[in-house]
């Protein structure tokens, strides 16, 4: 058993999402090693990364970055839920954004969210501008090769 956390959480209690996802994290791997297992269970959490390298990426996400650069909360099935910012910029300045998150810093796997509706060439153009720039500049070590 391993867990996956997505990009939403039904609680708000005030607290940016990163550290909600890294607080469950923790308790979860507490769990964990309280009942006994013994080995180490893999943790991931996923984000969405739209980074913004040329024309046609501004004119899909150039509007998102301005106002997708905080959690957002809503309801849903009549609970409050907070959802995860969408990380939307120039390469470096994502790769500084996650670097700071508490949860990703946590996670043993990051999932990348992408916009399916775009397209498998536009995505996997977006997926090797996270390969290339992004997953360097905060060590990742990405497997596949785009």
């Amino acid at each position: 058993m391993n867990l996956m956390s997505s990009t939403l959480l039904t609680e708000d209690t005030g607290v940016p999402f990163d550290q909600l996802q890294a607080e469950q994290i923790a308790m979860f791997r507490q769990a964990w090693a309280d009942a006994g297992h013994q080995h180490e269970p893999r943790v991931s959490v996923s984000r969405s990364v739209l980074p913004i390298v040329d024309e046609e990426d501004r004119r899909f996400f150039g509007l998102s970055a301005l106002r997708e650069k905080r959690d957002q909360v809503g309801v849903i099935d009549g609970l409050v839920a907070r959802f995860g910012r969408s990380y939307v910029g120039a390469p470096d300045a994502i790769a500084a954004e996650l670097a700071a998150d508490a949860a990703v810093r946590d996670a043993d796997t990051l999932l990348l969210t992408v916009p399916n509706q775009l397209g498998v060439d536009f995505n996997a153009k977006l997926l090797g501008t996270v390969v290339r720039h992004i997953a360097p500049a905060i060590g990742w070590a990405p497997k596949a090769r785009l």
